[in-house]
């Protein structure tokens, strides 16, 4: 990993509202690690908006955020297997016309379609993973850069894999675009490493997710925790307490 490693300060916890008055979107809302997000950023005050390809799930969602009390989110459909240029440049235009601000984003989405080997690796499966993984967040990121870089204190926040276990044999276009994601990663907090808007990575912990599940089909997944824990950190990244980590990985995997 070409990404210097960073701990979540032992002292730090969620609590008040780090996020208040801020707009954060996160991508994969209704997967377990954006459900998780989604949830948090809004217990820590933001107005959240929430993105996926399945309007209903996302109806779901925004009901039992409602129903908790939380504030209200502002579902925003985003296909990122299929969206073109244009379609970004409004989904930028949207929130800007309805929301008037982006203070953040989180890139929760991803495509993994089992452990494979490449010799058996189907390429629409290859491409997608590709594109859901390092071409769509590219390409949403940009779209949004003008209000990020617009806000007060701004950080986009982008999920990474293991690279001890994503190298190995059988781990295809997704090891692969975790990779791509680390650099594009570095390369972005390069063209903005001063400034109101930062760059971050997260490395979780093992968590139980349906990514989790489909890649260790053997494993007790209820042996995992939850991605709680993580959505938190991602809150941590978020606020202005990790000015000082930008351009990092938040490492959460046990030391």
């Amino acid at each position: 990993m070409s990404l210097p490693l960073q701990r979540l300060p032992e002292a730090w916890t969620l609590s008040g509202k780090p996020l208040e008055g801020r707009v954060v979107l996160v991508t994969g809302a209704y997967g377990g690690l954006g459900k998780a997000v989604a949830y948090a950023a809004a217990r820590a005050g933001a107005t959240v908006v929430i993105t996926g390809k399945r309007k209903r799930q996302l109806e779901q969602l925004y009901d039992a955020m409602l129903q908790e009390g939380l504030p209200e989110p502002v579902i925003h459909p985003l296909d990122m297997e299929a969206a073109t240029p244009r379609d970004y440049a409004s989904f930028a235009e949207a929130l800007q016309r309805d929301l008037g601000r982006l203070d953040g984003i989180v890139h929760a989405a991803a495509s993994f379609a089992g452990l494979t080997p490449i010799a058996m690796h189907k390429p629409d499966a290859w491409l997608r993973a590709l594109h859901v993984n390092v071409s769509a967040p590219f390409a949403l990121t940009q779209a949004c850069l003008p209000l990020l870089t617009a806000a007060p204190a701004s950080a986009a926040v982008f999920v990474l894999d293991n690279p001890e276990l994503v190298q190995r044999a059988h781990w295809g276009a997704y090891g692969v675009s975790k990779a791509a994601l680390e650099r594009f990663v570095a390369i972005l907090h390069e063209e903005h490493d001063e400034g109101a808007f930062r760059v971050h990575a997260v490395l979780p912990a093992p968590m139980r997710t349906t990514l989790r599940r489909t890649a260790y089909f053997g494993e007790d997944s209820l042996q995992q925790p939850l991605p709680d824990a993580t959505a938190e950190a991602v809150v941590y990244l978020l606020s202005d307490q990790a000015a000082a980590a930008r351009g990092a990985v938040l490492d959460l995997r046990v030391a």
